[in-house]
């Protein structure tokens, strides 16, 4: 069943469609959440984001174009994402939030916790094909390739989308440690 098919049919409540759609997609839809998730949630909560994304395309069956499914849904996913790392945010008090690992070297664990915010800020400052780009490759691990083809676009100017991003990554840490001086 093609995506327009499956779109079609999701429409009219096809059950089945939207089960072909999950089936092909989730593992996709996974490792986007995941890639924003990262290890500060559960599984189920990836899960839960997950089955969450294919809710939202039952719903709004008549939003993605067949051609676009897969960026839809990962648009969607990404949404969803943040939405629970805010909800995270929210939930967690002050005190839970400095204290990692303060027992061996306070300073040193809130340098660590101040560098990683930095990094995060910067890598969600990307435009969308960098950020895409570079959270991909560098935290789903996946080859410059499989990138380049996915995204339909050359190697190279994968490669010069993740310089780029290291570059701004490395600026981003730079004027970090100036405000600290």
């Amino acid at each position: 069943m093609t995506d327009r098919a499956a779109l079609k049919a999701i429409k009219t409540g096809d059950e089945t469609a939207l089960s072909v759609l999950i089936e092909r997609y989730a593992a996709y839809v996974g490792a986007v959440i995941f890639n924003i998730i990262g290890e500060s949630m559960s599984r189920e909560d990836v899960e839960e984001s997950t089955s969450d994304v294919f809710l939202t395309l039952w719903k709004n069956a008549d939003k993605p174009q067949a051609g676009l499914l897969k960026s839809w849904l990962g648009a969607v996913a990404r949404n969803k994402a943040k939405n629970k790392l805010r909800e995270l945010r929210q939930s967690l008090p002050l005190e839970e939030d400095i204290i990692t690992d303060m027992s061996a070297n306070p300073e040193a664990a809130l340098t660590e916790q101040e560098e990683r915010e930095i990094v995060y800020s910067a890598v969600l400052g990307m435009k969308r094909p960098d950020r895409e780009i570079f959270l991909r490759h560098y935290y789903a691990l996946e080859r410059i390739e499989k990138i380049a083809n996915e995204m339909s676009m050359s190697e190279s100017a994968v490669k010069v989308r993740l310089h780029r991003g290291r570059e701004m990554l490395r600026k981003s840490l730079i004027k970090g440690d100036a405000k600290d001086g």
